[in-house]
């Protein structure tokens, strides 16, 4: 539709999540229409970032070296664990400023549909964290919908031999909705409300 390199960006841009093909144009166009030295910092940014960033060695979480800055932190409590899917749910949950502990990243959640099982996702290296680094607490965050609660429920039955107390947040969060889209208001009522999971 549009010359070569001009498609090409548009193609590359709507593959990104959110954006489809209006947008990918909008922002196509921008960029056309910006400073040579502008869509190079741009450019550039998104290659550093692809060169220097990599997943914590503890917890998964995006990190520059080799943990993240959490869990580097000696004022967070190492005793509590708040396990997440991705990175990005961290941040939700740091705006709440409710929680002072670690992190765990899963890298997803159970869908036996879409061929992603226990082997696929970070939970092996949790059970080996909770008794080498004295964990009392994995609270699961993991989001509200059916393949959340799934992994919420492995998780609590994995967790049960190892003398770990394993709470799930609270209600306050929409069943089948994402942490990306919930308000620090309802998400810090959740996780100070967490319950057991039995």
């Amino acid at each position: 539709m549009f010359a070569g390199p001009i498609q090409r960006v548009i193609d590359e841009l709507s593959r990104l999540p959110g954006v489809g093909q209006k947008s990918a144009q909008r922002l196509a166009f921008h960029l056309l229409m910006t400073e040579e030295a502008d869509a190079g910092r741009l450019a550039q940014a998104i290659l550093d970032m692809k060169a220097q960033v990599h997943s914590c060695e503890r917890c998964f979480n995006v990190a520059a070296g080799t943990e993240c800055a959490i869990c580097l932190d000696p004022k967070r409590d190492h005793t509590v664990v708040c396990v997440v899917e991705r990175p990005q749910d961290i941040v939700v949950i740091e705006r709440t400023q409710e929680f002072k502990g670690r992190y765990h990243v899963l890298g997803g959640a159970l869908s036996p549909i879409t061929g992603i099982g226990a082997s696929q996702l970070h939970i092996a290296e949790l059970l080996e964290r909770v008794p080498a680094e004295g964990i009392e607490e994995v609270i699961v965050a993991t989001n509200p919908t059916v393949e959340g609660d799934t992994t919420a429920m492995y998780l609590a039955r994995e967790l049960g031999d190892l003398s770990v107390r394993v709470t799930r947040l609270a209600s306050g969060l929409p069943v089948g909705g994402d942490l990306d889209y919930a308000d620090e208001i309802t998400l810090g009522r959740a996780l100070a409300g967490r319950r057991e999971i039995h």
